[in-house]
């Protein structure tokens, strides 16, 4: 999936090629339903139920989903390399008051309150 939230449906199809052992979750929906959401049980956060209608939650859910897949292989210490360097900070953020679900609650849902970042085309040849 794009930072956009567009699904590339190829790919997670690298574990049909017998390339390794394949993704526990299907994809980012079924993660954030089945495992993600059990877990964070706390009830004065900040969360949308239609966390898909945020371009920043999408992004950074998939990353968690992603750097899970990955960590899920390393029975040592990768539950809490996860935790440490991706599930905590990332749903620190995912949670805030100030995140990308400003506006919305569990009990309420979706509330379209935050607009992008404000921004300006830099001087022509700047980048090139």
């Amino acid at each position: 999936m794009s930072a956009l939230g567009e699904w590339d449906d190829d790919a997670d199809h690298h574990a049909d090629a017998g390339d390794g052992p394949g993704l526990f979750y299907p994809d980012v929906a079924t993660f954030v339903a089945d495992f993600l959401m059990p877990m964070y049980t706390r009830s004065s956060r900040t969360w949308c139920p239609q966390w898909w209608r945020h371009a920043e939650g999408i992004y950074r859910l998939e990353a968690l989903w992603r750097a899970w897949e990955h960590l899920r292989l390393d029975p040592a210490t990768g539950a809490s390399v996860w935790l440490r360097d991706h599930a905590d900070p990332h749903m620190t953020v995912l949670l805030s008051p100030d995140g990308p679900f400003k506006g919305c609650t569990p009990d309420t849902g979706h509330r379209t309150r935050t607009r992008p970042l404000p921004t300006e085309p830099p001087p022509a040849g700047l980048f090139a």
